[in-house]
């Protein structure tokens, strides 16, 4: 269920499906770096202004699911307009920055993004764009990444399942609702 925040600013009301902490495992692909499975923490808030502030922190995941070592991090905005066209400006920690454009999908909650320009560093690898796609599905975020470099036509590289997470919050929050829950707790699913 997509919940929209009483303070969420109206402008951003179409982007309420990304709201949220997200968390899950995705899988990397792409010549010249190592082929990977991943874990993925990727956070969508806001403060009441017309943006919404994105962060990801993906890390190598070994055989077994366990954390390896970081991969890489972005952080960014997101805004909308009135014509459901979607702009995002994004730095990652390679030393890339970037602006995207794109728009949200008409009457379903998926969002098509291309970089329209590219800015490195010296010392970031080559890169030279991409395309991505982001949507809530069956109450999941699903999304997909393309990248292009000069050596490397635009191809899918990450893509990922995040499932919705809980703070500790909400968690309490819930703690102080469930009234007389059995000792046993398998009484509650009866």
């Amino acid at each position: 269920m997509i919940e929209i925040p009483s303070d969420l600013h109206p402008d951003l009301v179409p982007l309420a499906f990304l709201l949220g902490t997200w968390e899950g495992a995705g899988v990397s692909d792409f010549p010249g770096s190592e082929k990977c499975n991943f874990g993925q923490s990727v956070t969508f808030s806001h403060d009441g202004r017309d943006v919404v502030e994105y962060a990801s922190h993906t890390w190598v995941l070994d055989a077994e699911g366990n954390k390896v070592r970081p991969l890489e991090s972005e952080h960014g905005y997101w805004r909308i307009d009135k014509d459901r066209k979607v702009e995002v400006v994004m730095v990652r920690d390679q030393g890339i920055v970037e602006i995207w454009y794109g728009e949200l999908a008409d009457k379903k909650p998926q969002i098509d993004l291309v970089t329209d320009a590219v800015a490195r560093t010296a010392a970031s690898g080559p890169y030279s764009g991409g395309k991505r796609l982001y949507g809530y599905v069956k109450g999941d975020l699903m999304w997909v990444g393309e990248k292009a470099t000069p050596e490397v036509p635009l191809r899918p590289y990450m893509s990922a399942h995040l499932k919705k997470s809980v703070s500790p919050e909400e968690v309490a929050e819930w703690a102080k609702n469930l009234g007389d829950l059995p000792d046993d707790g398998i009484a509650f699913f009866k």
